[in-house]
């Protein structure tokens, strides 16, 4: 019986450490919101709908939830041309966001993947780090 509830106890805690561990920190959450808000809301607004065939929408698309990678070339990247996403073409150009820390862009885009009904995992500084470097 002992053995049992012991095996039980530390499955439970496996579980819950690692759910603790993906999900984003209030902190995270808190800074990415102050970013998004500085340098992103104007175009893709408060909510995350984006505006229609200008800037696209950050609520469950397949470039906001989908492979981090992806998302996170977009960033450092930007683009200047029209851009399709999920079958819609949107035309205005995003400037490159590679000024910003690898720990900021990682705090805005887990706060983008967590918010406007996304439940996508977190972005680590160590993700947007990788990418950086085989963006230049």
């Amino acid at each position: 019986m002992f053995k049992k509830g012991l095996v039980t106890l530390t499955a439970l805690f496996i579980v819950l450490a690692t759910a603790s561990a993906q999900a984003p920190s209030k902190a995270v959450l808190a800074k990415g919101k102050e970013i998004y808000t500085q340098y992103c809301l104007t175009c893709h607004q408060p909510d995350g709908e984006g505006v229609p065939n200008l800037n696209p929408p950050l609520i469950k698309t397949a470039i906001t939830i989908g492979e981090k990678t992806k998302l996170i070339t977009w960033v450092l990247s930007g683009t200047t041309e029209k851009k399709e996403i999920d079958g819609v073409f949107y035309g205005n150009n995003m400037p490159p966001q590679n000024y910003l820390k690898d720990d900021e862009i990682a705090a805005v885009l887990t706060y983008i993947r967590s918010s406007f009904g996304n439940k996508s995992s977190a972005v680590s500084a160590t993700d947007v780090k990788k990418v950086r470097a085989s963006v230049k």
